[in-house]
Formats: C-alpha cells, sequence, structure tokens
C-alpha cells in the first residue's frame, strides 16, 4: 500500500453527507449499549454488545483518543469515558474523526442529540441541515389542519422548513416500504388518505401520503436522500431493496433532482448498479461501515465495484455516541486505504487514480451534488 496515498486518506476532511447529532448527555452502560445496536430490544444479561463488530471496532480504535490502550476492555473504557464526560469525550472523538462537513439530518428524537449548530460548536466544523419529509408533515398535523388543506399547507412548512437545508430525507422504507406506486397522486387522493390520517392520529403511514411527501420534495429540489436496507427493526429488510424504487427513480429523471440512496447494506452492490445506470441516481454505504467493523473493508470494496466513482459518497449515519461518528471516518479511511492502495500494488490503477477517486468520494461529490462549495 502506497504510504502517501494512505497518508492523503488519512488527513483528507471528510464531508459526511448523511448524519445525526452526538448525544449531550453522560450515558450509563445499558444507555451505551443500546445505542450501538440497531436493535430496540434490551440487551439480554447474558451477553453484551460489545462482544460485537462495532464493539470491538470502539474498543479498538475509540480507546486510544481517550487515553487509553488499543483493544481496552469495556469496563476500562466506559470508566474512562465516564471521567471525561460527554463534553470532552464529543470534542476528542469528533475532532479525532477529521470529518470536515457535517450535513446532519434532524428528524429523528432531535431533543436528545447535538442540533446542527451544536455540532459546529464542538467539532469546530460546518454543520448543515438535512430535513426529514416525515417529521414536516407530522408537525402540520400537530398544528391543526383540516383534509382538503392539508397539501398547500404541507408545501408551505416544507419551503419554510428548508430555507437553509442542503437536503430532504424520506423514510419510506420504514413507514410502508419502497414497494410502493411511484406516480404522485392525485389532489382528491391525497385529501381522502389525509381525512384518514388526521382522523386516526400517529405517525404518517398511508402510501398515498408518503408519495405526496417525495413528490412535494421533488418539486423543493433539494438533493433527497432515501433510507435504504438494514436498519432498526421497524424496516421490513425484503421491502427496503433499492431495487424496488426504480419506477420512481424513473419518473423523477426529469427533474433532475439528484437521489442519493442511503447505508444499503446488504444491496450495496444493487444500489451501485441504479447509480451506473440513472443519472440521478447517488448511494453510500455509511451505517454498514460501522457496524460490519474489521469486515467493512469488504463492504467498501463492494460499494467500488459497478457505479461510476463520482456517484458514490461518504457517510457514517451515526447517531448519539460520539463513537460513532469517529468510527464511521475511521473504518472508511481504513477500507478505502486497503482496497485503493491493493488496485495500485496490483497494478490495476495508478497513484494517482487512487488519490482522485479517495478524494471525490470522501469530499468532492458531496460539495458538489449539496452545493457546498470547495473545500478547506
Amino acid at each position: 500500500m502506497s504510504t502517501d496515498l494512505a497518508a492523503l486518506i488519512d488527513s483528507l476532511p471528510l464531508v459526511d453527507h448523511h448524519v445525526h447529532g452526538a448525544s449531550a448527555h453522560d450515558l450509563s452502560r445499558t444507555a451505551f449499549e443500546e445505542l450501538i445496536t440497531e436493535s430496540d430490544r434490551p440487551v439480554p444479561g447474558w451477553m453484551t454488545q460489545f462482544d460485537s463488530q462495532v464493539g470491538y471496532a470502539i474498543l479498538r480504535h475509540c480507546a486510544p483518543v481517550l487515553g487509553l490502550d488499543p483493544h481496552a476492555s469495556p469496563e476500562e473504557y466506559l470508566a474512562r469515558r465516564a471521567v471525561l464526560g460527554a463534553d470532552e469525550v464529543n470534542a476528542r472523538l469528533l475532532e479525532a474523526s477529521g470529518i470536515g462537513h457535517f450535513l446532519i439530518e434532524t428528524g429523528y428524537r432531535g431533543e436528545e442529540i447535538l442540533s446542527p449548530s451544536g455540532m459546529a460548536e464542538v467539532a469546530g466544523v460546518p454543520a448543515d441541515e438535512v430535513v426529514r419529509l416525515e417529521a414536516v408533515a407530522e408537525q402540520v398535523a400537530a398544528d391543526g389542519v383540516e383534509a382538503d388543506a392539508f397539501a398547500g399547507r404541507f408545501a408551505e412548512a416544507l419551503w419554510d422548513r428548508t430555507r437553509t437545508a442542503r437536503g430532504l430525507k424520506s423514510i419510506v422504507a420504514y413507514r410502508h416500504g419502497l414497494d410502493f406506486d411511484p406516480a404522485p397522486p392525485t389532489p382528491e387522493e391525497v385529501t381522502e388518505a389525509a381525512g384518514r390520517w388526521l382522523a386516526s392520529g400517529g405517525r404518517v403511514e398511508d402510501p398515498v401520503l408518503l408519495r405526496h411527501l417525495i413528490w412535494t420534495g421533488l418539486e423543493r429540489g433539494l438533493p433527497l436522500q432515501f433510507h435504504i436496507g438494514y436498519g432498526d427493526p421497524d424496516v421490513d429488510l425484503h421491502r427496503s431493496d433499492p431495487l424496488l424504487l426504480r419506477g420512481l427513480i424513473e419518473l423523477a429523471e426529469p427533474t433532475g433532482v439528484p437521489l442519493l440512496l442511503l447505508h444499503c447494506y446488504p444491496y450495496q452492490r444493487h444500489a451501485g448498479f441504479l447509480a451506473q445506470v440513472y443519472p440521478n441516481v447517488y448511494f453510500d454505504v455509511g451505517l454498514g461501515v460501522n457496524y460490519t467493523g474489521a469486515r467493512s473493508v469488504a463492504v467498501v470494496a463492494e460499494s467500488l465495484e459497478l457505479a461510476p466513482f463520482a456517484k458514490l459518497l461518504f457517510s457514517s449515519d451515526a447517531w448519539g455516541p460520539a463513537e460513532l461518528h469517529h468510527l464511521g471516518a475511521v473504518l472508511w479511511r481504513r477500507a478505502m486505504s486497503r482496497v485503493l492502495g491493493g488496485f495500485v500494488d496490483a497494478g490495476e490503477w495508478s497513484a494517482e487514480q487512487a488519490a482522485r477517486v479517495a478524494v471525490m468520494v470522501g469530499a468532492e461529490n458531496a460539495r458538489r451534488v449539496y452545493g457546498l462549495g470547495a473545500g478547506a
């Protein structure tokens, strides 16, 4: 592996194009372990979440940042974390990540984590917002609206809410699945569906309304992110295959709006195909990198198989413990160094080509797609 290439990748100010805030408070062992898994069930008493790829990665890569030897025990790690306190832990791990710009999606339990401005203050780098469509719709409903006025109120609220945002996100994969009718619903269908939803309450799950939110988002014109694949048990994994979005991708193509497929594990090869054949599709393997730990090199390698390199972005999808923000960057850098360095060592790529791809995926593609301007 080229030492020059590894040094370039290690020093690259990454753009984390899909991430959430870090935990603003100290965490008990129980709380910490529940936040380093996508399970929403309590951790059984006979096991620990540290005995996992992500757990071992924390003990290997985060322990030294907090002043411990690599491979510290969970007890040593959590004791050190408690002594330092949440503010110091966040500052150390976010700085060590080398992330130069955060695009923070704020629609999930935002009151428990740092806001974009809070992240910018702690990390000392820019942090912009990505707005979740479903969260805006649910706020419109909570504020009170009649069914026949819902579409107009949602559009007004979305435009107002996104005045300074860099992108939008849909969690239709969670709320229904990606196997929805891709065509925009009629105004009459939206009013009827809004009436049913507003009468019953709860979160927005009606596929007609979810389609309407997506098409209103496309009208807004900001890059539109979609959760794909791996997530907590609220997602039906076989209905979150990105190939199910093909109809929407084709109908949305004339809008020119970039569609960004997030996470994608275990469907990263499907996402690579879509990014290859459709000019409006981009993807990342963010969440899968953290949770595959020592095996994340294979995930990153598969993400580089089909898609043009201008269509692939970096993300961590970290939420909560700042360890996940740090690991997202560390494991991605490690994987890219090994994969691209292997191409160079085998004589398949030049060192210059490898460096170009690392910079594109790590920062330049996101800066272009989201209009962030030149990096530092």
